[in-house]
């Protein structure tokens, strides 16, 4: 997706051999005309697969899915990573670790909101090693709900994520995908579609 290539060599910044703050526009301040265009490109991707929901993992994923979910006309479930005080049982849940913040997680998601009558998309902000997307197949593997795909902002392809997701057979797109960080200057996978 030319647009986000562009505000991601615009307004990225390369922190050390694997790391990509994009916290102008997605990570901490949102632009909502970005975010627009961005789940219009997933919905069209994805919208002859009958999905019936979209899932993903709080924070930085919500604002991508909301916008595929609007476009979708579906609602948008997201993983929390924390508990609440209304959030603390008739759960599925499952481990991810962060490699950007070197923590792990529980997520989790109430069984209120998905069953195996579902069709899910997936959605996240960032694809590198895969545990985000693998914690949430995971839940999704917990309710018998069917995945139809996995939308991904920014994937970071020189990383084994898309690779171990396409072994078990996952339809991955994403929106740009990164081949590597050149003296601190982001590298663009260059192939049509960028899927």
């Amino acid at each position: 997706m030319k647009l986000l290539e562009e505000r991601i060599l615009k307004d990225g910044v390369v922190l050390g051999a694997n790391v990509l703050k994009v916290d102008n526009f997605l990570n901490h301040q949102i632009d909502p005309v970005l975010m627009e265009a961005m789940g219009n490109e997933f919905a069209a991707y994805f919208a002859d697969k009958g999905i019936t929901k979209i899932l993903t993992v709080e924070t930085s994923g919500i604002a991508p899915a909301v916008f595929a979910g609007l476009a979708l006309g579906v609602p948008v479930v997201f993983a929390r990573k924390h508990k609440s005080l209304t959030l603390t049982d008739n759960l599925y849940s499952s481990t991810v670790h962060s490699y950007t913040k070197n923590t792990t997680n529980t997520i989790s998601i109430s069984k209120n909101y998905l069953d195996e009558t579902d069709t899910v998309l997936l959605i996240d902000d960032f694809l590198a090693n895969g545990q985000a997307a693998k914690g949430l197949i995971d839940i999704c593997q917990q309710a018998s709900a069917t995945i139809s795909g996995i939308g991904i902002v920014i994937e970071k392809s020189f990383q084994r994520g898309r690779q171990e997701l396409e072994e078990q057979g996952f339809d991955i797109y994403s929106l740009a995908r990164i081949r590597a960080f050149e003296d601190g200057i982001v590298k663009f996978v260059e192939e049509k579609g960028n899927n």
